[in-house]
């Protein structure tokens, strides 16, 4: 039998999307809790870790993280924080590719071999099916703060059995990587209805390309009331097909911080890498009949305006909820009560409309706008 050459194709310009963003979120999301005086271990789940790197070097998800965790070795060492990495990898031969990839990572970066030898890092390898391992790292994503990445393979960890108890997990944050455009080509087969139960004629009243937001609301209904896990979409289109990333997490601040990467990897739409909305070519003249196309940006923003001057947003605190609550930045809510104030429409104390994570959140700021 030939032997497989792993790295025989580089990442696709759509991986390479995917990954990026899972390297940001972790780059956001490992200073949150080295930083802290109450976390006393941190714990990173990479279940489909895949072989390290791809045919011209460019680094996969595990060499991704432990990039990101050299960056941070100062405050590691200084708040003497513990981190666990758990990397699995199914394929005989990736994991053996994975393990020495990360091996030679770490033996060649000096201060994260000390992290190691310090007993501040330490690197869980296995080579099981993903839910083989799940629940027996359940516990301690239930106990300590937990970033988890479910890559590719993921769909069937949509199933209940598996995404409740994520959910429900108040200190995780977990990134599925999931081919949405597979519901419409197999959600008639039993094992697909088992993960997820597709509502043909609601699936299909939509363009095919906001499948990924269709398989993302039918996740959110599956989320009870008593459940504070916020989730988002990222769509990533690949030829005919549309793929995406699936962001969960309980605590505001992680939503933040995950709408700011998609937001920047994508201004014009902060939820796709095309533009899903075509909102390049629409603008706000009015047509003979005196209507107007906005693009989602400025559809949100009007929003925003209505709902302050109907008084059900009052505070700067409202309204930042509000802004993440839809999927957009504090940025986009900013700019339109700045223009509110400016306009005579409204006034509050200050310059600064204060509709942020550390003014409306942190600090307790609260700022009331007055209509006028």
């Amino acid at each position: 039998m030939p032997t497989i050459n792993l790295h025989e194709k580089p990442f696709t310009e759509e991986t390479i999307t995917k990954l990026s963003i899972f390297e940001d979120y972790a780059k956001a999301w490992l200073p949150t809790f080295i930083m802290s005086d109450w976390a006393v271990e941190i714990n990173i789940f990479d279940f489909f870790a895949g072989t390290g790197y791809d045919k011209n070097n460019v680094k996969g998800s595990s060499i991704r993280i432990l990039t990101q965790i050299s960056e941070q070795i100062g405050n590691i060492f200084r708040k003497k924080q513990r981190i666990t990495i758990y990397f699995n990898e199914l394929g005989s031969e990736k994991f053996a590719l994975l393990k020495a990839a990360c091996i030679k990572f770490i033996d060649t970066n000096n201060e994260l071999k000390r992290c190691v030898e310090r007993q501040f890092l330490k690197i869980v390898y296995t080579n099981k099916a993903c839910e083989e391992i799940f629940d027996d790292y359940l516990e301690k994503m239930q106990k300590y703060p937990s970033l988890v990445y479910l890559d590719q393979n993921s769909v069937k960890f949509l199933q209940d059995k598996y995404f409740q108890k994520l959910i429900h997990c108040k200190q995780v944050d977990f990134l599925y990587f999931i081919s949405s455009s597979y519901f419409i080509r197999f959600g008639n087969k039993e094992e697909f209805k088992n993960i997820l139960n597709i509502d043909w004629e609601k699936a299909h009243r939509n363009p095919y390309k906001y499948i990924h937001q269709y398989i993302l609301q039918r996740l959110r209904e599956k989320i009870p009331a008593s459940c504070n896990t916020y989730l988002y979409p990222f769509a990533i289109k690949k030829g005919a097909n549309i793929y995406g990333i699936i962001f969960g997490a309980s605590h505001i601040r992680a939503v933040d911080k995950f709408l700011h990467i998609t937001w920047k990897t994508n201004e014009v739409n902060g939820n796709a890498n095309f533009d899903i909305d075509d909102d390049k070519s629409k603008d706000i003249r009015e047509d003979l009949f005196g209507n107007r196309e906005y693009t989602k940006i400025q559809n949100f923003q009007e929003l925003v305006k209505q709902e302050i001057l109907t008084k059900n947003l009052g505070t700067n605190k409202d309204v930042y909820l509000f802004t993440l609550k839809n999927g957009h930045i504090p940025k986009h809510s900013e700019e339109i009560v700045r223009q509110m104030k400016k306009e005579n429409l409204i006034d509050y104390t200050g310059r600064y409309p204060l509709i942020n994570y550390e003014q409306a959140i942190r600090n307790a700021r609260i700022l009331t706008y007055e209509i006028k």
